[in-house]
């Protein structure tokens, strides 16, 4: 629900860049769910041992705080028009 409520917020907003924080923040925590699901778990579902898993895991959160930075940055700067076509993206996903 609450992806639902900012995508809402953000596409019905007048100036869709007053809201980019909280799409920023939607987009960090999807990115962070996605790889754990997809990298983490799948890890832990072929019952790799804990050295491995803890690598990974380490490594994971290394590469999420360089991304955080570098999608920060981005969706900063985007413009509405921008904005609201990272709405889209995250919709089709759902979909």
């Amino acid at each position: 629900m609450k992806t639902l409520d900012i995508l809402v917020m953000v596409e019905n907003a007048e100036k869709a860049t007053a809201h980019a924080g909280e799409l920023t923040e939607l987009v960090l925590e999807l990115t962070d769910h996605g790889m754990d699901q997809y990298f983490l778990q799948s890890l832990k579902a072929t019952k790799a041992n804990f050295v491995v898993q803890q690598s990974a895991a380490l490594g994971l959160a290394g590469v999420q705080k360089v991304m955080g930075t570098v999608i920060r940055n981005m969706l900063g700067r985007m413009d509405d028009r921008q904005l609201l076509s990272v709405c889209g993206s995250i919709r089709q996903f759902m979909a």
